[in-house]
């Protein structure tokens, strides 16, 4: 018998304060129609004073469970791609785990930058497929605004926070492309390209945190090579093609880049979710973000396949095919 890792509910928490283009207008050289004319982004949500990556992780795991129609001690693990940990550690998984009351399982935390959610997808799937869980609380979460260099009118308003969950659960499968749940993972980094995405602090080297540093060219070129062939490897690794996509749910980076990888792949961007407009880039949470509005939204349904695809500094890429 197959095993596939099949997504059984999803849920997101986007912080109350939503910031408008307009808002960097007075102290930085840009203005609205600058960031929307290059980047698609119009607005964006920021944590407010209290709120960590935590604390955000755990509103939508909450909610992914609800969907799901399961409590805490139903899931056996919790993963968390963030790159920005409310501490050095604990891992924020555990923080979630010890939140949501569980009594049993593991969590960890996964770091791949904006493609840690594809990395944490395709943990969870191994975990399942090996035998190791049943249930997994798949989340990514992230509090960009406390690492940006708010004098850096490339960067600072690109980014926004906010967390997305998928909850993952093992089911039969017959083997086949037609199978719902997880059909194909590509994972993918080159530590070569570091200084084209990276934050320039750590505990081991300046002892802070440190704030994001970005050649933008670089990565847009890099992102748009890159994205489209993984979403091509993992489809071919699943037996499909992208004429069999129904939706493809990106890293909401750039919509320059949503549009140039769609167009490469073929698919029209009305098979295309995209949130970036409202939430800027938010890094590992962008996909479930995305996941979660778009189901919201009555778009994606049972049967329907799914491409999604995510670069981040490293530089890590990747891609999983699911039907939903």
């Amino acid at each position: 018998m197959t095993v596939r890792a099949v997504v059984r509910g999803v849920g997101h928490y986007l912080p109350a304060r939503v910031v408008p283009n307009e808002a960097f207008a007075d102290r930085l050289a840009t203005s609205d129609e600058w960031i929307r004319a290059r980047t698609g982004i119009e607005r964006r949500h920021f944590a407010a004073a209290g709120e960590t990556t935590a604390s955000m992780a755990l509103v939508a795991a909450r909610d992914a469970l609800a969907a799901a129609g399961l409590g805490p001690d139903d899931v056996d693990a919790v993963i968390v791609a963030t790159s920005t940990p409310d501490l050095t550690f604990p891992a924020v998984a555990t923080m979630v785990q010890a939140g949501l009351g569980m009594t049993r399982g593991f969590a960890f935390d996964v770091q791949a930058v904006c493609a840690g959610f594809v990395f944490a997808l395709a943990n969870a799937n191994a975990l399942i497929l090996a035998g190791q869980a049943r249930r997994a609380l798949v989340i990514g979460a992230e509090t960009f605004s406390r690492i940006l260099d708010w004098t850096d009118r490339t960067t600072c308003v690109l980014f926004g926070d906010g967390a997305g969950a998928v909850v993952l659960e093992a089911a039969p499968g017959s083997g086949t492309p037609l199978d719902r749940g997880i059909l194909a993972t590509d994972l993918n980094s080159d530590g070569r390209l570091r200084e084209l995405l990276y934050v320039d602090g750590g505990v081991s080297t300046t002892g802070t945190v440190g704030q994001l540093r970005m050649q933008g060219r670089e990565v847009f070129r890099h992102a748009v090579e890159k994205l489209a062939a993984t979403a091509h490897a993992a489809l071919d690794r699943a037996g499909l093609t992208s004429a069999d996509v129904a939706w493809i749910v990106p890293h909401q980076a750039n919509l320059r880049i949503i549009a140039a990888t769609a167009s490469r792949m073929q698919v029209p961007m009305e098979r295309v979710v995209v949130t970036v407009q409202d939430h800027g880039n938010t890094s590992a949470a962008s996909i479930p973000l995305a996941l979660s509005v778009a189901v919201a939204a009555g778009r994606i349904r049972t049967g329907d396949l799914v491409v999604t695809e995510a670069i981040g500094g490293g530089m890590a890429w990747g891609a999983v095919v699911l039907r939903w």
